[in-house]
């Protein structure tokens, strides 16, 4: 099959075009004939080495975590799936070697869920991982609920893209950060108040509108950011973050909570969000659509951030 590898870590220059293997789906394995594959910063993150003290790698290694596509094949031990259905999953293994920029991918079958009805192979690409990631930060994680004063940053991107809408269907009011340019984008997902973060400086913004404090912030940047987000938060107000662990201390001395959030594969979680769609409750992030054979231009495009919504590759 064809697949993007690397055979080192390195700049987008490793990535090259390779015929690897088609992999047989164990016991309890779906395959899947990839049509979409989407763009993630981890992929880079991966390509450059930055987890290799957190998961094992074997080189050659196929990048990508996310998939839409079709079943090709299951495990004996697979009963909820039917050659032919139409499924998406975030396909993250123990070992990083098997991933999604290829034309097949096997997956336990726990993590693979039927798409949305009524979106199509590259929008629900891009669902996945940034989905999952909002979902369980949100929920799992911060315990969201009605009447929230939630702070999300960088709400353009694919996971933001996704946050606002879930923090708006559980009741929250929102505040987002983002360029001008996507603030139309951000508001049509159904944030109350977009912040310029090239122009204002959003704790004089929050502060602004909520002097007592908010309730939240879901931190999808990091460094600077995430250690200034303490001061918009009320007392015993909570601080999301996937990026940069947060720092205890730091919480302790303002008095509030901080955790962080490293996604993990769930396909009962991902038919909850499948039902949202189908129900127009929650739309897709944006996509910008690119070849396969573009992976390293793609990578190199979310590796300089500002991407709206999503990127995905179009392997089939």
């Amino acid at each position: 099959m064809r697949a993007i590898v690397i055979e080192s870590f390195g700049g987008p220059e490793v990535l090259r075009p390779a015929d690897v293997p088609t992999p047989e789906p164990a016991a309890d394995e779906v395959l899947i004939e990839v049509a979409y594959a989407a763009v993630n910063p981890v992929d880079w993150k991966i390509r450059e080495g930055m987890l290799a003290g957190m998961f094992p790698h074997e080189f050659p290694v196929i990048l990508g975590w996310d998939a839409a596509g079709t079943v090709k094949g299951v495990g004996k031990n697979v009963t909820g799936f039917r050659i032919g259905d139409r499924v998406y999953a975030y396909c993250r293994k123990p070992k990083v070697r098997f991933g999604t920029y290829a034309e097949f991918v096997t997956m336990d079958h726990a993590a693979v869920a039927p798409m949305p009805k009524n979106v199509g192979f590259a929008e629900a690409a891009g669902i996945p991982l940034a989905g999952l990631t909002a979902w369980q930060s949100l929920f799992d994680a911060a315990k969201i609920k009605g009447g929230h004063k939630v702070l999300i940053h960088a709400g353009a991107g694919g996971v933001g893209s996704l946050a606002i809408q879930f923090a708006k269907h559980a009741g929250a009011e929102v505040l987002t950060t983002a360029g001008s340019a996507n603030h139309a984008y951000v508001k049509s997902l159904g944030a109350d108040v977009a912040i310029d973060y090239k122009k204002e400086n959003f704790i004089d913004a929050v502060r602004k509108r909520e002097p007592g404090g908010i309730d939240l912030v879901y931190d999808a940047v990091g460094g600077e950011v995430q250690r200034k987000s303490y001061e918009v938060l009320k007392k015993g107000g909570r601080l999301v973050a996937i990026v940069n662990p947060p720092v205890d201390e730091e919480a302790r001395r303002y008095g509030v909570e901080a955790s962080h959030v490293f996604v993990s594969p769930d396909g009962e979680q991902l038919r909850r969000i499948g039902a949202l769609i189908e129900s127009g409750a929650v739309k897709p992030p944006a996509i910008q659509e690119m070849r396969l054979e573009d992976a390293a231009e793609a990578q190199r495009r979310s590796q300089a951030g500002h991407v709206r919504g999503k990127i995905v590759l179009k392997v089939r």
